[in-house]
């Protein structure tokens, strides 16, 4: 749930001296109600070799009161993949996961966000990152020895 704050002023006038006096009211809490919870709203990939696709399920809870319905997946680049159940409406406790695939063709580090749109025009954020390491050209030189071992 978020809280959202605001003061209100209330403005008085003394009839014997015509002076006016400003008081500020405490601040009135206003709740909005989250509907869309992501168990994790960050996943570090580590270290990855290149040209090797990873992936990772994040794990979203309708947690209002109302139907969750997940609109819209967007990453920021095309090297990221969104992949979710473009059709399902969740009811209130359903629990879905959406799968974010990347493509890790380029070295070095690599801090993607993926913006979920639900229910019209809400969203919110998630992010993947990690570090593509270059993979050696050449592949590894045979080892006779191995030979020797099996017999």
């Amino acid at each position: 749930m978020v809280a959202l704050s605001a003061a209100a002023q209330n403005t008085m006038v003394a009839s014997n001296t015509k002076t006016t006096v400003t008081e500020i009211s405490k601040p009135a809490i206003i709740a909005v109600e989250e509907i869309l919870f992501l168990k994790e709203s960050e996943f570090n990939f580590g270290k990855i070799p290149q040209g090797k696709p990873v992936t990772h399920n994040f794990e979203v809870m309708n947690t209002g009161k109302d139907s969750l319905r997940i609109v819209n997946v967007q990453a920021s680049c095309g090297c990221t993949t969104p992949e979710w159940d473009k059709e399902k409406v969740q009811a209130p406790g359903e629990k879905t996961t959406i799968k974010v695939g990347y493509n890790s063709a380029s070295e070095g580090p690599f801090n993607k966000s993926i913006t979920i749109t639900y229910n019209g025009t809400q969203t919110k954020q998630m992010i993947i990152k990690g570090e593509v390491w270059k993979t050696p050209v050449t592949s590894a030189p045979e080892n006779n020895a191995l030979g020797a071992l099996k017999d």
